[in-house]
């Protein structure tokens, strides 16, 4: 017999990389916002901002580094 438990959701990751890029952006839909709450775990936000942040991070190094 298989016991029912109940997991939480886990979110692929292009839609974490997805949310993310929007949060940083600052616009979202009111139906994807609620969509993501539902698929996503904190963690996973948490962990997908610092990559985002990071990679911003990079790239605006690089650019910087390109253009000096």
């Amino acid at each position: 017999m298989k016991e029912d438990n109940k997991q939480q959701p886990r979110g692929k990751f292009l839609q974490i990389a997805k949310a993310v890029f929007w949060a940083f952006f600052g616009v979202r839909k009111q139906s994807d916002l609620d969509s993501d709450a539902s698929s996503l775990t904190p963690a996973q936000v948490i962990i997908g901002g610092l990559i985002g942040a990071a990679l911003f991070v990079m790239t605006l190094v690089l650019v910087v580094k390109i253009v000096t």
